[in-house]
Parts: C-alpha cells; sequence; structure tokens
C-alpha cells in the first residue's frame, strides 16, 4: 500500500514502515560515531518503543553494547491497516541489534498488568539472568491497577483555578487562546495513578522478587520541569502532580535497592506524542527550538539519552539539583534561553508564527515520530505494512 500521514489532532493515525526504520537507523548511526560507554551490559526498558525509551534501547545497544529487553503497548499492523510507530520502531531497532550481534527480546502487551511483568522476569532469567540496568519510561493516557480492577484515566488540567492562556493549533497552524477548567480531586487522583511511580515501584518489587534484579541494579525514570511559562498547566498542574509522585517513589526505591540506587532524569521539553497532546507546550517548544537551535544547543531524545548515559548515569559529569534529580534540561533553562523564549511568547501572532518560532523544525519532529518527512525514503513507493517483530 501507499502510506501517507493521517493526522486527527495531536495524533497521526499511520505509521509508514521503511520511514520508521529509518528513523531508527539514523539515531543508531548517531550513536555508533560517538565514544562507547562504560555501561551496563543487561537493559530492561518498560515503555521501550518510542521517545526517550526507544533512544535507551538505541544507546544500551550500541554505545554499551548491551543486551537488551524492550517492554511496550503496540497495534501490531494488517494486512489493510498500518501497525502503530512503535511496532515499526521496535522492529528496526531488533533487527539492528541482533545484527550487531546483541540479543534483543520484545514483549508487547499492558505493562501495568502483573501478567506482563512476571512475562517479562521469566524472559530475563531465561535469556540474560539478570540485568543490571531498568528504565523506567511508560506513558499512557490510562491504567487499569493490577491489584483492584480500577480504571484509572490521566487528564492535562490546572490546579484550584482555570488556566487561561495562549497555544498552538498545530492542525489550523494559528495561535488561540484557551481556557481550561481546574481538575477535580478524583481527576487528579487518577493522573497520579497513571503518571505517578506506584508502577515504577512495583516493576522494582516484581524484578527483586523474580530474583532477576542484578546485586548493583541501577533505574532511572523521567520527568520533566519546565519554566513558569508551562508551570500553570503542567508543573503546578494535574500532570506535577503525578511527577512529584516520580519524585517520591524514586527515594522509596532508593531505600529497597540496599547496593543499587534510582534516579530520575529531568529532561528537556521535545517532541512526542505525549508533549503534543498538552495545551500552550507545542507553541513552547516551537520557541525554545528556536532559541536553541541558533544558539547551537538543541538536543534531541537519542543526544539526551546518550548524554544521560555518558555523564549521568555512567559518568560524573551532569548536574543534580537539590533533590539530587540529573538535570539533563540544563541547556534549556539557561537563563538567556528562558529570557529569549519569554521575549519571543507575547509577540506570536498568526502572521509572523512562521518567521518567529520553529513551527517548520517542531513539524518536522512531530512526522518523524510516525515515520514520515525522511529524505531517504520514497513515500510515493508501495510497502508491505505487515512487518514481524521476530
Amino acid at each position: 500500500m501507499i502510506v501517507q500521514p493521517k493526522i486527527r489532532g495531536f495524533f497521526c493515525l499511520t505509521a509508514h514502515p521503511a520511514g520508521c526504520a529509518a528513523h531508527v537507523e539514523e539515531q543508531i548511526a548517531w550513536v555508533r560515531a560517538r565514544p562507547r560507554i562504560a555501561g551496563p551490559k543487561n537493559v530492561l526498558v518498560v515503555g521501550g518503543s518510542t521517545g526517550y525509551g526507544l533512544a535507551s534501547r538505541i544507546t544500551a545497544a550500541f554505545a554499551c553494547e548491551a543486551d537488551t529487553v524492550g517492554v511496550f503497548f503496540e497495534k501490531p499492523p494488517t494486512e489493510r491497516k498500518t501497525g502503530t510507530a512503535g511496532w515499526y520502531n521496535t522492529a528496526a531497532f531488533q533487527r539492528a541489534a541482533r545484527a550487531a550481534g546483541r540479543k534483543a527480546i520484545g514483549l508487547n502487551g499492558d505493562a501495568f498488568s502483573d501478567e506482563i511483568k512476571t512475562r517479562t522476569v521469566e524472559r530475563i532469567r531465561e535469556e540474560l539472568g539478570q540485568i543490571d540496568l531498568f528504565v523506567y519510561s511508560l506513558a499512557s493516557p490510562r491504567r487499569t491497577h493490577p491489584r483492584t480492577g480500577e480504571v484509572a484515566r490521566s487528564v492535562i488540567k490546572p490546579i484550584g483555578k482555570p488556566y487561561h492562556g495562549t497555544t498552538l493549533d498545530t492542525d489550523k497552524r494559528c495561535v488561540r487562546e484557551v481556557t481550561i477548567e481546574p481538575a477535580t480531586p478524583q481527576e487528579i487522583a487518577e493522573t497520579v495513578a497513571v503518571m505517578g511511580g506506584e508502577d515504577w515501584e512495583m516493576w522494582i518489587d516484581a524484578l527483586r522478587d523474580g530474583g532477576v534484579a542484578g546485586p548493583d541494579l541501577r533505574t532511572v525514570a523521567f520527568t520533566y520541569i519546565g519554566t513558569d511559562v508551562t508551570w500553570p498547566i503542567y508543573w503546578h498542574g494535574t500532570i506535577g502532580k503525578a511527577k512529584e509522585d516520580l519524585d517520591r517513589a524514586t527515594r522509596a526505591i532508593r531505600e529497597r535497592l540496599t547496593s543499587g540506587t534510582a534516579d530520575l532524569g529531568v529532561m528537556k521539553a521535545l517532541v512526542t506524542q505525549s508533549s503534543s497532546a498538552i495545551p500552550v507546550v507545542p507553541l513552547y517548544i516551537s520557541i525554545l527550538y528556536r532559541v536553541m537551535k541558533e544558539r547551537g544547543l538543541h538536543e534531541g531524545c537519542i543526544e539526551q539519552i546518550y548524554r544521560l548515559f555518558s555523564t549521568g548515569l555512567y559518568g560524573d559529569g551532569a548536574a543534580r539539583d537539590d533533590e539530587g534529580r540529573l538535570r539533563l534540561d540544563d541547556l534549556e533553562m539557561q537563563p538567556d534561553v528562558q529570557q529569549a523564549v519569554k521575549a519571543i511568547w507575547p509577540a506570536v501572532t498568526d502572521e509572523n508564527l512562521m518567521e518567529v518560532t520553529d513551527f517548520d523544525g517542531y513539524q518536522e519532529e512531530f512526522l518523524k515520530l510516525f515515520g514520515f518527512g525522511l529524505p531517504a525514503v520514497d513515500y510515493e513507493a508501495d510497502v508491505d505494512p505487515v512487518v514481524p517483530l521476530d
């Protein structure tokens, strides 16, 4: 079939198998051109099919020469419909990793469930014995609790009072005003249940109880803090409460791991499927990309993760804040960068959007998430959507 992007709001309903493969190969080539990292040898990545999770598998395999296990929840393709981008990403990564002599094990299922945790522990025991790094990079809009069966759904809302501000309508290429009513206590609690740290803790318990957590197990999860430009809808909103719970979980896991350690990596604002759904954030990222690219400071997912591994998890060059978090958002948070963003923000209009922001760059990165816009790919060619994982 001929696969073209079909965009609905902040999501693309199609994914290009060859384009996703090209995007993965692009990241692998970037890592291979960098110095090797004396890092982990057996790695588990939960949420390992897109974004920071995928970049973690790539960095582990091709910078650290590690064997990896990836857990993800992706829709497989059929002869009439494409699979999700994460499916094609995983297929491409696992082919490349195995060709390089690395074990690459994929498990497709609900990472919140006890079943997938049990299956993962069994595969690690059979294939790797134990792991020495566990990357928790799960992002989901809903969670069925494995103990109670209750379904929680996350919301993106302010807390305490309505939020009124400027956002970017990516479909219509225009800026507009948006008002979002505050979250209820129930919505706050459900967002924390979905996006907070409880499931990360459950994974740690499953790995330790199953005997597959190495004696010096290291684990890391990802968070974002941002600036006062995005705080009303992010850090001071429902998502911020979930991120605070990740801080709590980090401290709790550190106490569980007698000889290992747990870290929280504060990453920079990037175009991801998750960030695209948050009001205000696409406009902030479009401005930020313009400012950081002009200064030669811009990093994508793979650059961020490589720096996390080389200077933070397995080096001593990454900055830490008072809470002990690894600050990979240090370049974004530079005062001159933030001052430039704040100067542009109120001046953005429909007429000057393309001139004062990097909206073109934002859209390019968004499409690449689904395998579109890669220069080496012929998008008029007929492709087979059915791509196996193994």
